[in-house]
């Protein structure tokens, strides 16, 4: 969906699934080439799929927990 909304070459995609269930947890991440970020990023923003609207943001580094 990403690569035909936005028309760029997505490098890859993983859906976040729950380990006991497998069911998806509302989350994912796409990795797309940095000349491309903006572009996903206005493109994707607010776009509805399975009647959910979604929220695109830049990953950030993971925090450690402490």
């Amino acid at each position: 969906m990403f690569a035909e909304k936005t028309g760029v070459n997505i490098q890859a995609s993983r859906i976040i699934t729950d380990r006991e269930t497998g069911r998806s947890r509302g989350f994912g991440f796409v990795e797309v080439a940095d000349a491309d970020l903006e572009k996903v990023l206005a493109a994707m923003q607010g776009v509805t799929i399975g009647g959910r609207e979604i929220v695109v943001n830049e990953a950030r580094a993971r925090q450690s927990r402490a």
